[in-house]
């Protein structure tokens, strides 16, 4: 497969592409590395990206920021930052790749464990996810032809625990290893409209 993997510099996008690069032709994309430089908040660079990679077998986007803080320290503003650089951006991925992903391929988007399993200062990336969940078990019964369209929402990885560790006290680490194989399953797999968790 021709496969492009938005977001493969960060410790997510690592896991998938050591999973899935042994077996398909991987395109990174990113804002500031890559095989082809993306602005995931800007449609014209989208639309440049999937017109210099050319017919896809695949997208997976492993990108995406939120704000983290107190509720008391939230605002409509942060609330929005978050939907507009987490899922929105995966969203607008999508809709500008319909037509680039092959009749058959599939999108992987990237979501996580804080609309699941809260942590205090996490309500930004639990709206961001609870979205990205909802579009995926939706848009699947409504993708043309027969793409598909799922999300992995991951724990906090071993990798990750020394920078965010303590924001997450109590919660159970998970491997690379296991989370490159949840985008194998999305990817290679036959499953559609699945938030794939790794908890």
């Amino acid at each position: 497969m021709k496969i492009i993997l938005v977001g493969a510099s960060g410790d997510v996008g690592k896991a998938a592409f050591d999973e899935l690069s042994g077996r398909h032709e991987i395109i990174t994309a990113g804002r500031n590395s890559g095989d082809v430089r993306v602005d995931l908040a800007s449609p014209e660079s989208v639309e440049a990206m999937y017109r210099a990679t050319g017919p896809v077998d695949a997208v997976v986007s492993a990108a995406g920021e939120v704000e983290f803080a107190r509720l008391g320290d939230m605002s409509v503003e942060k609330y929005r930052f978050g939907l507009e650089n987490k899922a929105l951006t995966q969203v607008g991925l999508v809709l500008a790749g319909l037509t680039t992903v092959r009749d058959g391929g599939s999108f992987t988007l990237t979501s996580g464990i804080l609309d699941r399993d809260p942590v205090l200062m996490g309500t930004g990336a639990a709206i961001a996810n609870g979205a990205l969940a909802g579009f995926v078990k939706s848009a699947a019964i409504d993708m043309p032809g027969s793409r598909r369209i799922n999300v992995v929402s991951p724990g906090l990885l071993e990798v990750s625990a020394e920078q965010y560790g303590a924001w997450f006290p109590g919660h159970d680490l998970v491997s690379s290893r296991r989370v490159g194989l949840a985008y194998a399953k999305c990817v290679e797999g036959a499953i559609t409209g699945q938030v794939v968790t790794v908890d």
